[in-house]
């Protein structure tokens, strides 16, 4: 065992206690104490060059870093978002319901009857089965240029299509 081991089993031994009644009045979890106990003498030991016995008692610079990671860990729970435990506040929250999936597909299906035959053609090819430009002149036997330049016109159309029928996003 390395003499820096051995300053560390001290420590450990003689402020263990110490640290975790400290860290224990201001957290409730036994373990988590330990956890912070343990990362006190973790970065104590990666900085032994910081602890000079001939200086006097370690004490206060271990209760320093163990205060530090309290202060850390209380920062890190402050920026996570909490878990709602109120039945009656969980209960009140909008369920999904297919009612908006519906209603959205029924009216951009209305919006599409409203175009003509050749631009649904393009929407539905494209946008509808995923055909790429190539695949879907292919389909249609129509240039690509002529997929690209219908698919421009449609979305325009259905825009215009959309707004008239009052769909606002």
């Amino acid at each position: 065992m390395t003499a820096d081991e051995r300053l560390l089993r001290a420590m450990y031994e003689e402020y263990g206690g110490m640290l975790t009644g400290f860290v224990l009045r201001y957290t409730d979890d036994r373990q988590r104490a330990e956890d912070v106990v343990q990362e006190t003498l973790l970065r104590a030991w990666r900085n032994l060059d910081s602890i000079d016995p001939g200086r006097g008692d370690p004490r206060s610079y271990l209760f320093s870093i163990a205060r530090n990671i309290l202060i850390d860990g209380w920062r890190a729970d402050q920026r996570r978002p909490r878990l709602v435990r109120d039945d009656g506040v969980v209960e009140s929250l909008p369920v999904a319901d297919d009612l908006d999936r519906l209603l959205d597909g029924w009216l951009v299906g209305e919006a599409l009857q409203r175009l003509s035959p050749e631009h649904r053609a393009v929407v539905v090819a494209l946008y509808f089965q995923g055909r790429s430009v190539a695949e879907s002149a292919e389909q249609l036997g129509i240039p690509q240029g002529t997929v690209k330049s219908r698919a421009y016109y449609a979305v325009r159309t259905l825009r215009t299509i959309l707004e008239e029928m009052g769909v606002v996003r």
